[in-house]
């Protein structure tokens, strides 16, 4: 069908390099013509143009960029999801359209890539944030081609997201495995010796999530993680945004711990069903990974 252009490598790392890619993806108008196509066909042209302000005929992959990367989320989360499952489905060929559609899924999810890349960097004795991004870059493409996403309940951006991640942690623990015992080693002591600023940080966190009703165990159940740390501070600026509910927070805090609180506990706690909890979990995160996905990159 059409060839994708691959311009020269800039110095900038991969994702800088993929804007690079997508700029000339955007003015190739042969992209464009094919875009469109999909679009018509997939019944799918007058909803984008109307969100991007564009003419039919004149929609490309730009707008199909700001289609999966709405400004008004309320509005568009509907068009979102059909356009980004009209992809996948494309995206699980074996055709060069399916290569395209492929590459568009993957620009529009560099920002959840992004931070995924950023949460498994580690100071010492752990890959670099460009080591772990070609990984990531590699795995985010590997999903979006495998049919999976498309035919999975659930949004699939949110679903996208979440496989990629099993993906690069799968990949990052094997590597682990084979280089040993000094990497865990080299990690303690990075945890170790936290700095004043690290020290207050997680003082804060900590204080936040106990006041929230995140602490599975009384306040001395020990110095949580950093990974720990991380999780429940995106879980309290979702709280705070509205996207979680306190019980949705609790679900994923209280699941994901040192000793993490079964689900038959934490539904006689709630005075709940172990099944209804589980569900709540399983939703809080799709909606946590959804919204990380429609955050900026920087």
């Amino acid at each position: 069908m059409l060839d994708v252009p691959h311009p020269a490598p800039t110095t900038g790392g991969i994702f800088d390099r993929l804007d690079a890619e997508w700029s000339a993806l955007c003015a190739d108008t042969a992209v464009q013509a094919a875009v469109t196509d999909w679009l018509v066909t997939d019944r799918l042209a007058d909803d984008v143009a109307a969100v991007t302000d564009a003419w039919v005929r004149t929609l490309g992959p730009a707008q199909l960029l700001a289609a999966l990367r709405p400004r008004d989320e309320a509005m568009a989360d509907a068009l979102t999801d059909a356009v980004l499952r009209a992809l996948l489905r494309r995206a699980a060929g074996h055709d060069r359209s399916a290569t395209l559609a492929a590459r568009i899924v993957m620009q529009a999810m560099i920002p959840a890539a992004v931070r995924m890349t950023r949460g498994q960097v580690r100071p010492f004795g752990g890959r670099s944030f460009d080591e772990i991004a070609s990984l990531t870059v590699a795995a985010l493409y590997e999903v979006a081609r495998s049919g999976r996403i498309h035919t999975r309940p659930g949004r699939p951006a949110a679903n996208l997201a979440l496989d990629t991640l099993r993906h690069v942690c799968r990949g990052l623990a094997a590597d682990r495995e084979e280089r040993g015992e000094d990497l865990a080693v080299a990690e303690d002591l990075a945890d170790s010796a936290p700095g004043p600023a690290e020290i207050t940080q997680t003082q804060a966190v900590d204080a936040a999530a106990a006041a929230a009703g995140l602490r599975p165990a009384a306040p001395n159940e020990g110095q949580a993680s950093r990974a720990r740390l991380e999780l429940l501070e995106l879980v309290l600026d979702a709280m705070e945004t509205g996207t979680l509910s306190p019980a949705d927070g609790r679900a994923i805090a209280w699941h994901y711990t040192t000793d993490p609180v079964s689900d038959t506990a934490a539904a006689a706690r709630v005075g709940t069903t172990a099944g209804a909890w589980q569900r709540r979990r399983s939703r809080a995160i799709a909606r946590l990974t959804a919204s990380l996905q429609l955050r900026p990159a920087a």
